[in-house]
């Protein structure tokens, strides 16, 4: 098992946590941000995380891990693999989340739900709805990092997060960043 040290060495090394101003999906700004991208695209980085994110989870009978795109693809993927599970993604389709590509989950199938970072909840949320609408059994939700110290349920699930952090998110009407006059940047994948 990974220690919150060596998760966040890891982070560090992959220069996946960033200063600055950042706006968020969620609409919020921050002055810190992390783009798991910059750590998902080495993969002896990814399986270690994974793994341990996983772990919560060995012997559930999940058969099928599922994360939003685009952050939770490659979080999906490792996680299932870890499981000996199948790996899907949900996309945004006419603002809504959707299993496209033929994706499918059967009533009273075992998912999982992970993302890469998590604010609101807000996506995960959106999934594990989607997917209890079409029968299947939500057994948990996890993610790499959620940007609060405070336990959260998203979905009726109680989120397991391989790391939590204590990141400031604020209304754009009270960040202090624009007040200063520091521009917000959108370094995500939904500009």
């Amino acid at each position: 098992m990974l220690t919150r040290e060596e998760i966040i060495g890891i982070l560090q090394e992959a220069q996946a946590l960033l200063e600055g101003h950042f706006l968020l999906t969620s609409g919020k700004h921050s002055d810190r941000y992390i783009q798991c991208a910059q750590v998902l695209q080495y993969p002896e980085h990814t399986a270690k995380l994974c793994q341990a994110m996983a772990a919560p989870f060995q012997n559930r009978g999940i058969t099928t891990v599922v994360g939003p795109a685009m952050g939770g693809i490659l979080v999906a993927y490792e996680v299932a693999r870890q499981l000996g599970a199948k790996a899907i993604f949900t996309e945004r389709e006419q603002g809504k989340m959707a299993l496209r590509r033929n994706f499918s989950v059967k009533p009273g199938e075992k998912v999982l739900v992970v993302e890469d970072v998590v604010t609101t909840g807000g996506s995960v949320k959106e999934v594990i709805e989607l997917l209890k609408e079409l029968g299947a059994e939500v057994v948990g939700a996890a993610c790499l990092v959620q940007r609060s110290l405070e336990p959260m349920e998203v979905g009726g699930v109680p989120l397991t997060p391989l790391l939590s952090l204590a990141v400031a998110a604020y209304e754009p009407e009270q960040c202090p960043l624009c007040q200063e006059g520091t521009p917000a940047i959108k370094p995500g994948s939904r500009n």
